[in-house]
């Protein structure tokens, strides 16, 4: 069963695990389950994905029940008028705070401008020997991406030299596979937390908070991260 964080007559939204699919994809022929059907199923409704979140990436992710709530907030969202919050567990000690403007190519070469904001909430470092170092440091972060690109966050984190932990295309082979060895982890440690917009129809704000899974959770306590 899927955690439903929130739900009224136009719009719900689920707390997606690690590793689920939104949708059929081409690019991972080995999935055979899916939110959205899943989510179909469950409800026993009609539901239209307004976003997406990568197949590794957990947390908020929204439907809405009609088209025309789903075409407006598609419009919010290429308006950057939805405001996202993410965590992540970076490699190395990340700076206090940070806006990262570095523009983004698109699949065709073209270029996209791309804004993230981060601020860094703590620090670790645990006792065990990386590479030439005798400990390993990590940062847990709130970053608010302000534009809407294609892994946006994976590149920009990988573009300062602080991947965040998993991410096999844009991160840290060597951290990836620390954490397979120590850990038993393979998970990316990327949470969609917060999502803030105002609602089609009835004009209100809206704000959706979701929970962290388990294994992000996990890394956590071993990092001894309080949030």
């Amino acid at each position: 069963m899927l955690e439903i964080v929130y739900q009224d007559e136009h719009l719900i939204a689920i707390n997606k695990p690690h590793g689920l699919l939104v949708h059929r994809s081409k690019m991972a022929n080995d999935a055979t389950e899916f939110a959205l059907q899943m989510l179909r199923d469950q409800i026993g409704r009609h539901v239209s994905p307004v976003h997406r979140l990568d197949r590794k990436t957990s947390g908020i992710l929204l439907f809405a029940f009609e088209k025309e709530v789903e075409i407006a907030m598609h419009k919010q969202f290429q308006e950057s008028l939805v405001e996202k919050k993410y965590l992540a567990i970076l490699r190395g000690y990340a700076p206090d705070e940070l806006g990262i403007d570095y523009p983004l190519a698109k699949e065709n070469g073209n270029m996209q401008d791309a804004f993230t904001y981060f601020k860094t909430l703590q620090r670790a470092e645990i006792d065990i020997a990386f590479g030439k170092h005798q400990t390993s440091r990590y940062s847990l972060v709130e970053a608010t991406p302000k534009t809407g690109r294609m892994h946006q966050l994976r590149r920009h984190f990988a573009h300062i030299f602080h991947p965040i932990i998993g991410d096999r295309k844009h991160g840290c082979n060597k951290q990836n596979r620390f954490f397979m060895e120590q850990f038993e982890m393979t998970t990316m440690l990327l949470h969609a937390s917060e999502l803030s917009f105002i609602h089609p129809v009835t004009q209100q704000k809206i704000s959706i908070n979701s929970t962290i899974h388990e294994e992000f959770k996990r890394v956590m306590e071993l990092m001894k991260f309080s949030k």
